[in-house]
Formats: structure tokens, C-alpha cells, sequence
């Protein structure tokens, strides 16, 4: 089956694309300097193939990561000189990582490790936050993710795209907070808007850097999504795959045209677009979800979902967001780890920095050798890597939100989020997220290879492992008629 999302069952769907995402006349003009992305995009079968879900430490993004797959002159427009990028990248926070480094127990050196070595040198716990010590075990109940060995790497110096290091750059300092230190929306264009935070709103700042994030070639993409469930006995009962189509609107950097996708999203203030299908299993299968946000802050997303079985569109209410549709552990506004929109009104926080320090963390991977053992899903090729990490805590003012807070340890020289702890209304541990990113140093890129969910109360675990490439899509590839191939 070729990744056409194309489901001859659902042909007979009605045509809501005016509805969810007109067309615009002149959405697909700088989209056709780019290749289709149904000319490069690999067919499921090759995707599992070059890596399989279970047990498979070949390191495929050596082989057939986006230089090997993408088309030369599409794949050569994404790449930029390493040490231009460097050194742009380093002026604009102020320092590089591992200058940053090393201050914390210093006796724990780059070498591979056990979880026995755990009691050995305490120095280890003192680099680990408590859920990533916990994980350092042999594999077994209640959850999956348990890392029974791993390696510390030496801490790398990252870095941003030109592009995206160029427009942060050119921005700087022109955007503003108000005096409540929510973003005034016109003084933001384009790049990581706070590089440097700072002041009495620093948390506000750094968490605007996540917000605006350029993760996934600035989130234009194709993502194929394996997902893995598991019960507080470690039985897997739920296996799915699932599509993704990308578009980023506001903001743009890495493909033309830089800033705004066309006039229609400048004139609607529009932010991104995305649309998602499941592929498997058979009860989610044709299960469609497509999204519209808005760079508005007190603006909804616009969200509908079609379900084969109910054989129609529906429009999903604001507090839907909240709502975990698939059944494992994933609400529309912990998609990426976090898709709300900061708001002074539409269930704000109190924000604050509770930590800077380093910590180990999964390395961003540059060859994609990490992988899950089927016995006890321990996750297997681990590399861990000292980061200097802001802690920043999100309490949830409005009692009516799912969470009471938030808390995300964010890195602070590339603003990637490795592990996220959302607490419930009562004040436990409700759901964590741990995720593992890849890196292309030629192209100054990162995107995600893999995360961890847990639910910790209703004590159920999934492990997913993606594979994502840059796409350049039209406005109609992502309405329902265009996404599903109906005609």
C-alpha cells in the first residue's frame, strides 16, 4: 500500500473540505517549486522494512533517512554549511552546551553503564530527574520503557538551520510581551522569538519558544506513526498505525515562502494545518482528524473527525481538546507533548522557572540504532547526554482543565522538550511523556524518532516510533476529500 491515504471505502464520504479548509487560488503556487511529496514518500511496507517495530537496532537513518530518500535538489535546498550554522546558532543564545556542562558530578564520565551501576555511583540519580531513574531497570510491570543499560555520549554543541537562525536573528528584540507577558501577536513573525529569556517574564518566554517550535522542517512533514500499548501487566493490547499531513502557515523559514503560506493565511491568521488518518487497527481504520490553528490566542483550534462507523464529519467542541479520542493516553492538547496556545483567558497558567541546571537526557540520535526489545519493551541502545535544561512549571488557573500542572524540562540551547509530567486536579501524577529526537547536522534539523507515554493512574503505558520526512504540501491535500483521496 503506498502512502496515498487513499481508503477505497470511504469514497462515498461527503465533501466537507469547504468546510474545514477552502482552497485557496493561489495556495499551491510556491508549493509547486517543491516535489510532490507522492513522488518520494515510501510505502508502508519499506518504512518497516528499514525498521521494524520490535527488536531491530539497525541504524536506519543511515540508510534511509531524508539524504537517501528525498529527491537531490529537494533534499540539497534543506542542507546549509555546519559551521556557519554553529556559530550563528551560539551567538543567539550566548553559549555553547557543553561549556555548560560537567559541574554536576563530574566523576560520571562518557562509557556505557547498567542499572546495577545505579547504587554503585550515586553521581548518576544526581544527573537523572526521579522519572528517568525510576526507568533504569530491567523491563517488566507496571510500565514499558525500562532501560536496563545505556551510554553517556559527550554533550554536542546543536544548532538551528541558517534559515531559521536567520529570521530569529533578524527578529530580535522586536518582539514584545504585554504587561501580563502574553505575546503582542503582530510584533512575532518568524524564528525562536526569545533566544535569550530573561526578565520578569522568562518563563513566559521560554515557553513561547516551544510554542512557536520548528521541530519537523519547521513542521511541514509526512509522519508515520507506530504505536505499541500495554497494560499494568505488560500485555500489549493495542497495536495502530496512523498518517500525519503537515503545513505550517505563520511563521515559515526553511521552504518559501518564508513568513506567511499565502494570502489567505496572512489574512485569517492562520497558524498551521494538519490532517491525521488511522491506518490500523481495524475499528480506528479510515478514522480521519484534520485541524486548523490559529495564531489568536483566545481563537479555537478548528477541529472535525470523521468516523467510518458513525459515517460522518463532526466538528469537535473546544473542551474536546481535552478528550483523549484514540483511547491511548493522547488528547488533541498534549499532541507533540503540547499543542495548547498560551492565554490569558482559554485555561491560563501561572508560569514559572523551577530549576536550571544540567541533566541527563536522551541524546538527539543521528543514526536511529535505538530500538524496543518485545520482551519486557525495554528500550535497548539508549545514549544519554548531559544538557543544560530549564525546568519550567505551568499552574493551571482554571479548575476545569484536565491538569492542574504542567512541568517541562526543555533544553536550553535548542528549546526541545525531553520529558513532560502533567499533574492531575487533585495533584498526582497523571500522565508523562518522554521524547527521543533525531538529529541531521547538515541540515540544522531536528524531528522525532520516538516517545514514551505513561498514565499513571490508570497505571497503562505506549511507546511509538515514528519516521517523519519534510513535505511541502497544498492547501487540498489536507481538506477530507484531498487527505482520503475520495472523488
Amino acid at each position: 500500500m503506498k502512502i496515498t491515504f487513499t481508503l477505497l471505502s470511504l469514497r462515498n464520504i461527503i465533501f466537507v473540505g469547504s468546510i474545514i479548509f477552502a482552497c485557496f487560488s493561489a495556495s499551491g503556487l510556491f508549493a509547486a517549486n517543491y516535489p510532490d511529496p507522492d513522488t518520494y514518500l515510501p510505502e508502508l511496507a519499506h518504512i518497516e522494512a528499514h525498521k521494524k517495530l520490535f527488536d531491530d537496532p539497525r541504524p536506519y537513518l543511515d540508510n534511509f533517512g531524508p539524504k537517501q530518500v528525498l529527491p537531490k535538489d529537494f533534499y540539497k535546498s534543506l542542507t546549509h554549511d555546519v559551521k556557519a550554522m554553529q556559530n550563528q546558532w551560539s551567538e543567539l543564545v550566548g553559549f555553547k552546551a557543553p561549556d555548560e556542562v560537567g559541574k554536576i558530578a563530574p566523576e560520571i564520565k562518557p562509557g556505557k553503564y547498567t542499572y546495577e551501576d545505579m547504587e554503585k555511583y550515586p553521581g548518576l540519580k544526581a544527573l537523572m530527574y526521579d522519572d528517568l531513574q525510576k526507568r533504569i531497570r530491567p523491563g517488566g510491570p507496571p510500565f514499558a520503557g525500562s532501560v536496563p543499560e545505556f551510554e553517556i555520549i559527550p554533550t554536542r554543541h546543536y544548532y538551528w538551520a541558517l534559515p531559521i537562525a536567520g529570521l530569529t536573528k533578524k527578529n530580535l528584540n522586536r518582539t514584545r510581551l504585554n504587561e501580563e507577558g502574553y505575546l503582542v501577536r503582530d510584533t512575532w513573525e518568524a524564528g525562536y522569538p526569545f533566544p535569550k529569556p530573561e526578565g520578569k517574564f522568562k518563563a513566559q518566554q521560554i515557553m513561547y519558544n516551544v510554542e512557536k517550535r520548528y521541530t519537523g522542517w519547521e513542521l511541514n512533514y509526512f509522519f508515520n506513526g507506530r504505536i505499541a500499548s500495554y497494560t499494568k501487566d505488560m500485555r500489549l493490547d493495542f497495536e495502530g498505525i496512523y498518517n500525519v499531513r503537515m503545513i505550517r502557515y505563520a511563521g515559515r523559514c526553511l521552504m518559501e515562502p518564508q513568513g506567511f503560506f499565502d494570502k489567505q493565511a496572512q489574512q485569517r491568521g492562520e497558524s498551521k494545518a494538519f490532517a491525521l488518518m488511522y491506518v490500523s487497527p481495524r475499528d480506528l481504520a479510515g478514522a480521519v482528524q484534520t485541524g486548523l490553528s490559529y495564531l489568536d490566542s483566545e481563537k479555537p483550534d478548528s477541529l472535525m473527525v470523521y468516523m467510518p462507523s458513525a459515517r460522518k464529519v463532526r466538528k469537535l467542541a473546544p473542551r474536546d481538546t481535552q478528550d483523549d479520542l484514540s483511547g491511548n493516553g493522547r488528547p488533541y492538547d498534549d499532541w507533540e507533548g503540547f499543542m495548547q496556545k498560551l492565554s490569558p483567558t482559554r485555561y491560563p497558567y501561572r508560569f514559572e522557572v523551577i530549576e536550571e541546571r544540567e541533566y541527563l537526557v536522551p541524546a538527539p540520535t543521528l543514526d536511529g540504532a535505538e530500538y524496543v526489545a518485545s520482551k519486557g519493551a525495554e528500550f535497548r541502545n539508549v545514549r544519554l547526554e548531559r544538557r543544560p535544561i530549564y525546568v519550567v512549571k505551568l499552574t493551571q488557573l482554571d479548575p476545569g482543565y484536565m491538569y492542574s500542572a504542567r512541568i517541562f524540562y526543555i533544553d536550553k540551547e535548542t528549546f526541545l522538550y525531553y520529558h513532560i509530567e502533567n499533574y492531575d486536579q487533585k495533584g498526582r501524577l497523571y500522565r508523562s511523556r518522554d521524547i527521543q529526537y533525531s538529529f541531521f547536522p547538515e541540515m540544522g534539523v531536528f524531528s522525532w524518532t520516538g516517545q514514551l507515554i505513561k498514565d499513571h493512574i490508570n497505571m497503562r503505558s505506549n511507546f511509538e516510533a515514528m519516521y517523519i520526512l519534510p513535505a511541502q504540501w497544498k492547501r487540498s491535500d489536507l481538506d477530507i476529500e484531498g487527505f482520503l483521496g475520495a472523488k
